[in-house]
Order: structure tokens, then sequence, then C-alpha cells
């Protein structure tokens, strides 16, 4: 059989031609500089900003199904490590648990009420108090104190917000988010925050305006930089300067991860994609219409006086355990399963006529596309470089495919030629067991496997986000970033490592993990049984 006849073999009819569907996983980018040398000028003056983050939930910090926690999200850690900490902006979500449903929240609650076992005669009592708390919380951000945007001094410094694709960096303002925050109703079953990503975006992009209005992150940034370089004794230096020390643009996974957290494969058509009102019926963008995305926000990016500009890939959605493979691999040394399903349907139990799922020749697809996204990626990084830009890519599909279990920890056959496995912190390493990308468990003795994706079966633990943070800050290094003591005066010497022993600390589900998620996932699937939660959260990507 020919390589085209094998190819075809594993193309799922629905799929785009321009998909180039491949057998083999694309070869990450290892290079900062992707090979291409930019002159070395001396810098003049110093950058107000040190650190300003465009990106989605990744960026935010997103954890377990809410966006609580922004102190310990990968640019809270690299500003740690940078001695500027104190200095950063971002924003703050109180309430309980954040918005828009805390799921380790949910689950330490029916801990504290009905131990680490859910009885069957208690499961009406424990559906009646989930209902009851997600009542309260609908009250506290619609109609309470989290309706209200606190006014802040400043644009923040990090500008990540959770579900957002590159459209809406490109065109969403607090304009438009207060235009869509409408008078919200008490439903009964429907208990999910209302708008509550545009709520969430809001308080990032309120204090974001100029003389002219309102501001999309991009324009944020813009702002930012154009703020200029300073002296030692603050005064201004040059307001033509580079206001930005480091911008890291991490965007375009909410452009395919619809198709995982739905498990609906729906490929972008005509200009639909570009319309912020018709792109919610796309789980998945074509090749060429996330091209035409990026090469927009580069045009936006190449307006921003950022000394280093550092972009990060597309991670694969499909290797995120909230879509388990189901069963044994389709063959021996394959990446993918047969179906992928909802993470708490057991093999024995998955019916694929009756159970939410996609196939493997749609994930396979899926990871086609995000190669292409990424290949565009590392070409815009390449083409400024080549203009003289200090830009810089870090593949983070590269780093988070080395960290995939099932697909190719556990599976030695289906690794390609350049994967090597990801060489863990030695705190990290130190635990036992060992964190790994698989979905959470625990029992009463403590966690059983997981540990760097949190309970919402997407989105890093903390130590994960400890994880991204390193390799942006190794990226960092390359570039030729100072880092700082805690006092922001004393340079660090040699490589600078983050600080896992206190993200480990501060990682409540590895620290003190819950005591009733055990690998059989029942608690999660009656959750999601009982209150649709996955499908809620996710609605927006």
């Amino acid at each position: 059989m020919t390589t085209r006849a094998v190819l075809e073999e594993h193309r799922d009819p629905s799929t785009p031609e321009e998909v180039e569907i491949t057998l083999e996983p694309r070869e990450p980018e290892w290079r900062p500089d992707v090979g291409v040398k930019v002159p070395g000028e001396p810098h003049k003056g110093k950058p107000r900003h040190r650190l300003v983050t465009i990106g989605d939930s990744l960026t935010h910090g997103f954890q377990s199904g809410a966006i609580y926690n922004t102190q310990i999200s990968y640019p809270a850690i690299v500003a740690y490590e940078l001695g500027w900490y104190e200095q950063l902006r971002r924003p703050a979500y109180g309430g309980p648990g954040g918005l828009p449903l805390n799921i380790e929240y949910v689950v330490r609650m029916l801990e504290h009420e009905f131990g680490d076992k859910l009885d069957w005669w208690e499961v009406p009592f424990a559906g009646f108090r989930v209902r009851h708390f997600m009542d309260q919380l609908e009250d506290y951000w619609e109609r309470g104190p989290g309706s209200e945007v606190p006014e802040v001094k400043g644009i923040y410094h990090n500008l990540g917000i959770y579900g957002w694709d590159l459209r809406d960096t490109l065109s969403v303002d607090s304009a438009i988010l207060e235009q869509r925050i409408l008078e919200p109703k008490d439903q009964l079953f429907k208990q999910i925050v209302e708008n509550d990503n545009d709520r969430a975006a809001l308080v990032v992009l309120k204090s974001a305006r100029d003389e002219k209005g309102p501001l999309t992150p991009l324009g944020a940034a813009r702002k930012l930089a154009g703020e200029g370089t300073i002296l030692e004794d603050g005064r201004t230096d040059d307001p033509n300067g580079d206001g930005i020390e480091t911008l890291i643009v991490l965007l375009g996974a909410n452009n395919a991860l619809s198709t995982v957290t739905q498990l609906k494969v729906a490929w972008s058509q005509d200009d639909g994609y570009r319309d912020l009102e018709k792109k919610g019926q796309y789980t998945v963008w074509t090749p060429t219409h996330f091209e035409n995305e990026l090469a927009e926000l580069v045009g936006e990016l190449k307006k921003i006086r950022a000394r280093y500009v550092i972009m990060g890939t597309v991670p694969h959605v499909t290797i995120v355990p909230i879509a388990r493979g189901v069963s044994t691999k389709i063959r021996r040394g394959s990446r993918y399963f047969p179906y992928y399903t909802r993470v708490w349907i057991r093999d024995e139990e998955f019916d694929a006529k009756d159970d939410p799922s996609i196939t493997s020749q749609q994930a396979r697809a899926i990871d086609s596309a995000i190669d292409q996204y990424n290949e565009a990626i590392v070409r815009e990084v390449k083409t400024a470089r080549g203009e003289g830009r200090n830009w810089f890519v870090l593949d983070v599909a590269g780093v988070l495919d080395r960290l995939a279990a099932r697909r190719y920890i556990a599976d030695p056959q289906a690794r390609p030629e350049w994967w090597t496995p990801y060489d863990l912190p030695a705190e990290l390493k130190a635990i036992s067991p060992v964190p790994d990308s698989r979905y959470f468990g625990s029992d009463p003795n403590g966690r059983i496997q997981g540990g760097l994706i949190s309970l919402d079966g997407v989105h890093p633990t903390t130590v994960c986000y400890g994880i991204l943070a390193q390799e942006f800050i190794n990226v960092m290094q390359f570039a030729g970033v100072t880092f700082y003591q805690l006092d922001g005066k004393t340079k660090r010497l040699g490589p600078v490592r983050a600080d896992f022993n206190r993200l480990v600390e501060l990682d409540s589900l590895i620290s003190h993990p819950p005591r009733s998620l055990t690998s059989d996932m029942r608690l999660v699937g009656w959750l999601d049984q009982t209150l649709d939660i996955f499908r809620r959260l996710f609605r927006r990507g």
C-alpha cells in the first residue's frame, strides 16, 4: 500500500482536504531562535514593564474548572523568579472557589459533609447540597459582590483570558463584554454562572483604556509598551524605547480545544470564523483560517515595542485526559485509540452508538491541523527574526507531548524518533507516585495517579504550571534576560531554576489531595451526570 493510500485510510471523510494527515507527529522546534541569528545591539534604558503576557486559560491561570489562583499562574511564577512578583499586575477573583465552578472546591465540600465515600442513600442529599452551592455561586457572581468589577489603577500585565481564541484577542474589548453581559436569570436547573467568560474577561480588561476608549489585550500591551524606558532614578529615559522587556504570547489552543471538551468535530467554514457570534459553531479551525488569524495577530504584535517576544506553539489537545482513549490502541505502536470519550466511562461500558466520542481518524486530523498551526507559528517567528526582531519560540506542544503518559510513556513503540521523556524537576521526581498526565486519582491514603492535570481534565496543576514557567524562563535566559533575587536588585548567576519546593506546597492537589477521587472516576462521573458540569464549563472552548 502506498504512503498516500495509508494516509487516506486514516482520513476522516469530513476532514477538509487542506489538512495534511500525517502518520508521524511534527518534530518540535527546539531552537528558541529557530536557527536565525539577530545582530545584537546594546539596549538603552530599562523597560518599565519587565513581563507582559497575552493568552488564554493557560496564561490566565485556570485550573479545576475555575479562574481563582492567579497568583500561581505561570506568568506569576516567572515574575517571582525574575524578582518582579510584587510589580506584576494580575486580575484577582473572589467568591467561593473562583469563576465559574471550582471542581476541587466542590469535591472537598462533599468530602467534608459526606466523608470519603458517597453511599447510594446519600446521593440525593449530595445532589441537593451541590445545587444549593451552585445557586449561591450564581448569586455571588450575577447579583452579589462578584457582579461589580473593581476599579484598578493601571493595565494588568497578565492579559490572559480563559476561553479566548485568536479572534477574541484581536477584536474584543470591555465595551463589547459589557454589552454581552445581560440581566441574569435565576435558573433552577441550569445553575452555572451566566456569561462567566465575559465576566472574567471584564476583570482583565476593565482598566485597559486609552484616550480613544477601551482596548483589546493587544491594544493594552501596546499602551504599556508605549510608556517607554526609565533610568535608575525613575525618570523617563526614552518614551520611544521598549516599554516591555519580555512579551509572551500563548494563543491558539481554543481554536481546537472544543473538539475534545465537547467531543464534536466541526471545522471552520467560509468567513464565519472571523465573526464573534458565528465562530462559536466551530470546534476546530482549518489551517488556512488559523494562518489568516495568525497573520493578523502578528501584524498587531509588531506594533508593540517589546525588547523580546516569545511565541508559544499550540498543544495537541487530544492528549488531555478529559477525552480518554478507549480500549487498546488501533494497532501496536499507534498514537491513537479507536475512540475518545469521557474519562469516567470504562472500556467495558463504552458504547460508540450512545456515548459521546470522537474517532481515531478525527483525533489524527485534529493533531495534523495543529501541527500545521505550529509550523505557521514557527514561520512567523523565523520571518520576524529575519527582519531583525528579537522574537523566539517555545514549542509548548513538544514539551507537553514529552509528558503524554498514555500516548508515549506507556507505549514505547508509539514514540517518534525525536521523542524523549521530559526530565521532571528533582522535587517532583522525589514525590511518590511521580506526577504524570493521567486524570487525577486519589483515595484515603493519598494520590494514586496523575498530578500534572487538574480536576477539569484539561488545565495544569500548580506544579505543571511551574514546568511551563520553567520552559519560558529557559527561553528568556537564552534571549539574554537578567533575573534577580526576590529583592529585585541582586542578579542571579547561572541557570535559573523555579522553586518547585514552594510550588509543591502551594499545589493543594499534590500537598493535600482529596480522598475520594479513586481511579474508577465514579464521583467525577456522578457530578457530570448530575449537573452536566464539563460541557457547560467548556461551552466556549
